[in-house]
């Protein structure tokens, strides 16, 4: 993907209109319009409510892309693009383009093999992935599909202080290279899809398996059952209760029939829903990461210039400014509107990372051109999973990578260090 010739745009166009002429389309469709369409088809409703869900009216979601559609890109002409370079360094690694595959919870709703066919699809590219703390793969075996790949891991802040420093070791442990603390999940937000439907997926064991991996997290499950009150006891026998049962007990440690017969899938789900996150997270805990991990930390979830500003004071590394993809507040600010007020503040003093409502190349170039050093992806790379896996997650992102490039050098820039706001026109 880096200083050549062709570039990963061109390549990428290449393969697909040679296949065309063979009389085959691509599998993963090249513009996300089309890829939603197809995923939307490939899902259960419960998948989809979730996965393309937002907060209430789903106002932040167009939000985020009302933001893009307001800066306009000013290609220049006549200008040597023959070779570019998309490559950008992160925390010491040198990586091809300037994306990341964002965290993204209980992916199994799309595709069995899940955060680890991710992971595989982000190694096959060199692009970092995001481990979910909501995941439905234990870190490990994701970082052991990553090979060499770079890997960061997502923080959800428990309310259990010892759990917190759990996951900090094994991501240590795993290879990541990051820590990225979550910040506006310490309660779930009001999302319709999911609430129409009674639906949440980790009531049925579903996207827990950081924890249920976790050898503090199933000391805490075990205590909740010795205690007579730990787990709940009047459960409404119900075809649907029996059916979640049978997805609690799959999804823990152990044979089915014998999870079965134990308290401890049902425990295990009570204590996650009781301690993943916690409301009372304030700037006094984040001062205590430094003594806790040496592993660079951004904070995600950053709107306000201010918060910004307490961030880079404080000495973390990095920010994620993101909404959480518009699933958290009804009518939030959209995330390039956010950027384009941090991104001065911050100066270079930590790494600014785009996250929400990337859909296309052109989005990668227009948050780099406001002062992004790099972005992620979400929803396109689970769509790509639903509908084909590890290698359906690899198109959908190298499709955007491919985009970008060419996005790049038909605005007449070569590099990403050349883009820079003036490359932009506010409508």
């Amino acid at each position: 993907m880096t200083d050549n010739a062709e570039g990963p745009g061109r390549a990428r166009q290449n393969v697909i209109y040679r296949d065309g002429v063979l009389g085959r389309n691509p599998k993963i469709p090249t513009d996300f319009a089309a890829l939603e369409r197809a995923a939307r088809k490939k899902v259960s409703p419960t998948a989809w409510a979730y996965v393309a869900g937002g907060a209430g009216a789903g106002s932040t979601m167009d939000a985020n892309r009302e933001g893009f559609d307001r800066w306009k890109i000013v290609p220049r002409v006549l200008r040597d693009v023959s070779s570019r370079n998309l490559s950008v360094e992160l925390f010491g690694r040198r990586i091809p383009a300037p994306i990341l595959f964002a965290p993204v919870g209980a992916a199994e709703l799309v595709h069995p093999d899940a955060d680890v066919a991710i992971a595989g699809a982000a190694a096959d590219l060199g692009l970092p992935y995001i481990f979910s703390n909501q995941g439905s793969a234990p870190m490990e075996a994701s970082a052991a599909a990553m090979g060499t790949a770079p890997h960061w891991f997502q923080l959800y802040w428990s309310k259990d202080e010892e759990l917190v420093d759990s996951l900090l070791q094994r991501a240590e442990k795993s290879g990541a290279d990051a820590i990225v603390v979550t910040l506006d999940t310490t309660m779930l937000g009001w999302r319709p899809m999911d609430l129409n439907l009674g639906s949440l997926p980790f009531a049925r064991g579903k996207g827990i398996a950081q924890y249920t991996s976790d050898p503090r997290f199933l000391e805490i499950v075990r205590d909740r059952i010795k205690n007579p009150a730990g787990v709940q006891a009047d459960v409404e026998v119900t075809l649907g209760a029996i059916r979640s049962l049978i997805s609690m007990s799959r999804r823990y440690p152990g044979k089915v029939l014998q999870n079965l017969r134990s308290p401890e899938p049902r425990a295990a789900v009570e204590t996650f829903l009781d301690i993943y996150s916690r409301p009372s997270l304030s700037w006094d805990d984040i001062a205590t990461l430094r003594q806790r991990t040496s592993l660079p930390i951004l904070l995600k979830g950053i709107l306000h210039p201010d918060d910004a500003r307490h961030a880079v004071d404080a000495g973390v590394d990095g920010i994620l400014v993101s909404n959480h993809g518009g699933r958290q507040v009804d009518g939030s600010i959209g995330a390039m509107d956010a950027l384009e007020t941090i991104a001065p503040v911050v100066e270079g003093r930590a790494t600014v990372i785009l996250d929400s409502g990337i859909r296309g190349g052109a989005d990668v170039f227009k948050a780099l051109a406001l002062g992004a050093d790099a972005v992620t992806v979400g929803r396109p790379h689970l769509y790509g999973l639903a509908l084909g896996g590890r290698a359906g997650a690899r198109d959908a992102v190298a499709n955007i990578v491919a985009e970008f490039d060419l996005t790049l050098g038909l605005s007449g820039l070569t590099s990403i260090s050349a883009i820079t706001r003036d490359a932009l026109t506010r409508i």
